[in-house]
């Protein structure tokens, strides 16, 4: 097979394989190592043929490791652009813990396991040790959207999913440097070897990543590269920092790209957004990719030595190793036992094992740091088995933690089983209003808007706000969405509001998508558009208009002396109910194909005329009226 049909072949089975996941909704990482093992190994098997259908070795040649290192290069600089360090001072605490000591605690319970249970020599199972401490947060983001864990139990696995990565990869380069001097016979140097690598790493890498960093904002700040050129410039200096890094301080370019991401996400000189969004659909490929060459590289005879060790060290893994590392990290934190048992339930491993598993097994056995002219050592010889075994463990984990994960979170009381928070489309005045309203009844409120006084004014009303444009790919994955269970689009435009609900479209439940009118004949919308608001004919410039005349948000109980009838008789015909709480604060929005039937006990929130109490009828023209409920 040609490079370019093997090329083909390639992006063919990892888009596919990542459609075909989301069509059946199971992690795409799954679908990636199956397709990736068929071209490979199991072709010997289905074809009988000599020679895999994908030949990743033969294609790549000795271009595999770098090209397979860059790329883990470019994937750790998208998450690092992820993460805005001001949005975890709330678990900042639970997230160093754990990817310090809990990384220790994993590494030094996963090594062991791997010298007495499967028999590795002690410095490749130093190795796994050190590379089974990343998660996979690109697998942990997609389970916690689906689990929705209340509290702080999500942004700590979620933030833990992200640092985890490069201080796995960088821990995981170090011992690999200890065991390349140990093969080398320079064992008497390795103390003095690892501390050194780990500051040229820290020094070296930050330094490299964090100039590089400054030099695109600044050439972004000063328009000395036009918008066209700004996404291929972001590349070339994520490839320059990788490659200056690698140069001076071996295996330091991982943390360089790290760094550089990290840098330009908390750096508030240019907007980076569109860099964001390049690097996320440039991190689909290089998944895609990654999964079906590294699955095509395996060897027959390694998939054919899994046995029953192996599979029981998953089951320890997961059992043993990684709650021993939470509790272990968390025994001083304020969380309860059961967030705690929940942060023991989830840890899935992906790309960046895998990737890394692979370069330092591939650098291993062509006698990376060994004397060539040396016979092969035990660890030369084991070294093929760090791939498989690592794979083992990431499809085990993405099985067991994807499969159970929810049900777990419900049994254990920390999932958003039933969210009553609201994320509010527009952050002008009434829909401020609305909020402020909404949060004094302990109903979560998060605003979107792209106009910072406005988001300045919601701020300082205790509003919880997200500086952000809704019609963005993928900007439901963006906002931290914790307790939020429905979607008022209320912007001024109704092309907005109706773009902006699809973005949500398979986030929430359709049923809890609305939007309000433009004009009093467009309240036929369909489910994808949103549900027409609050009453039947009832439009934005209604609304608008009302609150621009004084009228005001009024939330009143009902009771069995004073039913939903009295409180029409109180306020009149033209107050328009929007939403009603019951007594356990569950909330329902009022829409035009509903009418309110709030019970005794039930909080009732309606916009009405303060100068129409006790009068009974409506202020203003009667055209303006929406139709009475």
């Amino acid at each position: 097979m040609s490079i370019l049909s093997s090329i083909t072949l390639i992006l063919l089975a990892g888009i596919g394989a990542q459609w075909l996941a989301w069509r059946i909704r199971v992690p795409s990482i799954l679908l990636l190592l199956l397709a990736g093992m068929l071209l490979g190994p199991l072709s010997l098997l289905i074809t009988g043929a000599e020679t895999p259908v994908l030949d990743a070795s033969g294609l790549f040649g000795d271009a595999l490791v770098p090209l397979v290192s860059l790329s883990v290069g470019l994937i750790l600089y998208e998450g690092g652009l992820t993460l805005d360090i001001r949005e975890i001072a709330a678990a900042r605490k639970a997230v160093f813990s754990l990817v310090t000591i809990g990384a220790g605690v994993t590494m030094l319970l996963a090594g062991g396991l791997a010298y007495f249970l499967l028999g590795l020599p002690f410095e490749l199972a130093a190795l796994l040790g050190a590379i089974l401490t990343v998660t996979g947060p690109t697998v942990v983001g997609p389970l916690l959207r689906h689990v929705r864990p209340k509290g702080k139990v999500g942004a700590i696995l979620k933030w833990e999913g992200i640092v985890i990565d490069p201080i796995g990869a960088m821990l995981a380069v170090l011992v690999f440097e200890a065991v390349a001097a140990i093969g080398s016979g320079h064992s008497s140097h390795v103390a003095m070897g690892v501390a050194e690598g780990l500051l040229l790493t820290i020094i070296v890498g930050g330094g490299i990543g964090v100039l590089c960093a400054w030099v695109l904002t600044e050439m972004i700040r000063r328009y000395w590269i036009p918008d066209s050129l700004q996404n291929p410039v972001s590349l070339m200096l994520v490839a320059l920092s990788f490659a200056a890094a690698n140069s001076v301080q071996h295996e330091a370019g991982l943390f360089a790209t790290t760094a550089m991401g990290v840098a330009l996400a908390n750096q508030r000189r240019v907007r980076i957004h569109h860099i964001v969004e390049f690097k996320e659909n440039l991190r689909v490929l290089l998944i895609s990719g990654l999964f079906i060459v590294l699955g095509a590289n395996l060897a027959l005879e390694d998939l054919q030595a899994i046995g029953w060790r192996e599979l029981l060290f998953v089951v320890l893994l997961i059992l043993i190793v990684r709650p021993a590392s939470v509790f272990t990290a968390t025994s001083v934190e304020k969380l309860t036992r059961a967030e705690r048992l929940f942060l023991s339930w989830v840890a899935p491993r992906g790309i960046v094992a895998a990737a890394v598993a692979s370069v330092f097994a591939l650098r291993l056995a062509g006698g990376d740091g060994v004397d060539p002219s040396a016979e092969p050592t035990a660890m030369q010889e084991a070294a093929g088995r760090l791939v498989p075994i690592t794979f083992t463990v990431i499809i085990g984990t993405v099985l067991v933690y994807g499969l159970s994960a929810s049900r777990v979170a419900h049994r254990l009381g920390v999932a958003d089983q039933d969210p009553q928070g609201v994320l509010i489309i527009g952050a002008h005045k009434w829909a401020r209003e609305i909020g402020r309203m909404l949060l004094s009844k302990q109903i979560p409120v998060v605003l979107v808007d792209t106009n910072r006084m406005n988001l300045r004014e919601a701020r300082m009303a205790g509003l919880r706000v997200k500086h952000a444009n809704v019609l963005e790919e993928g900007i439901a994955e963006e906002l931290e969405l914790t307790g939020i269970g429905r979607v008022l689009a209320l912007t001024p435009n109704d092309e907005v509001n109706a773009l902006a609900l699809q973005q949500f479209v398979g986030r929430f439940e359709r049923a809890e998508l609305y939007r309000l009118p433009m004009s009093a004949g467009d309240t036929e919308i369909s489910a994808h558009e949103g549900r027409p608001l609050f009453a039947k004919g009832l439009t934005y410039a209604q609304v608008a208009s009302r609150f621009g005349s004084g009228h005001i948000l009024k939330a009143t109980r009902l009771s069995e002396e004073f039913p939903f009838e009295a409180f029409r008789v109180l306020y009149g015909a033209a107050a328009i109910p929007m939403f009603t709480l019951s007594a356990e604060g569950r909330m329902q929005v009022l829409t035009a194909d509903k009418s309110p039937q709030p019970a005794a006990g039930d909080t009732v929130i309606a916009l009405v005329d303060p100068e129409a109490l006790f009068m009974g009828a409506p202020r203003g023209p009667a055209e303006d009226q929406p139709t009475p409920v």
